[in-house]
Parts: C-alpha cells; sequence; structure tokens
C-alpha cells in the first residue's frame, strides 16, 4: 500500500514563493504518474499540476501554468511542486496523488491514491 506525505506548505506574500513536496512510500512510485491538486473552501478540487513517470512529461492547469513547476527525484520516491509568483487565489489545500495512468490525467477520479494534504496561504 502506497503512501503520500505532503510538507513544505505555509503562509507567504503574494509574489513570493514555496516548495512542495510529497514522498511516497512503496515501490510503485516511479511507474506511476504523480499529480498535485489543491482544494480552496466551498470549491471543488482543483486540478493543478501531473508529471509522468519518467518524468519528461507534464501538464499543468492553467491557472497556474508559467508560474507552477512539477518534477520528481524516482531515486528519492519525492515529487516536488515549486510555486512561484503566487497570488492570494492560490489559497488552498494541496494534495498529491498517484494514478496508474500515464500519460498523467487532469481528472481526480483517475487518482488512486492520496496524500493529507498541505495548506498554502497567500496573503495579499
Amino acid at each position: 500500500q502506497v503512501q503520500l506525505v505532503e510538507s513544505g506548505g505555509g503562509l507567504v506574500q503574494a509574489g513570493g514563493s514555496l516548495r512542495l513536496s510529497c514522498v511516497a512510500s512503496g515501490r510503485t512510485f516511479r511507474s506511476r504518474s504523480m499529480g498535485w491538486f489543491r482544494q480552496a473552501p466551498g470549491k471543488e478540487r482543483e486540478f493543478v499540476a501531473v508529471v509522468s513517470p519518467s518524468g519528461l512529461s507534464t501538464d499543468y492547469g492553467e491557472s497556474v501554468k508559467g508560474r507552477f513547476t512539477i518534477s520528481r527525484d524516482n531515486a528519492q520516491n519525492t515529487v516536488f511542486l515549486q510555486m512561484n509568483s503566487l497570488k492570494p487565489e492560490d489559497t488552498a489545500v494541496y494534495y498529491c496523488a498517484l494514478s496508474p495512468v500515464s500519460p498523467g490525467p487532469r481528472t481526480a477520479a483517475s487518482y488512486t491514491t492520496w496524500g493529507q494534504g498541505t495548506q498554502v496561504t497567500v496573503s495579499s
């Protein structure tokens, strides 16, 4: 059973940066697509980014394209989300998730394992 643990969230001013990490247990990590989603209070869960098992292919949600970068280190079973030029509307709980589908899907239903989430708050 794979488990995912996120870290790196916090409070940052608008225009600042944060780097989220997600460490996976188990041996299936390197053969799975890894995605990041976020959910703000009162809103549906939103696709943020996904990276292919090899790390060579990525996809981003329109609201974060050009500001966020997803990457992975298969030797460390870790996926990262570098978030730059943060805006107050980026405030949400951020979740990493694992999917057996490749190329990485944008739909939450395609992901089989989720982390517990990490809070990101961007102040104006």
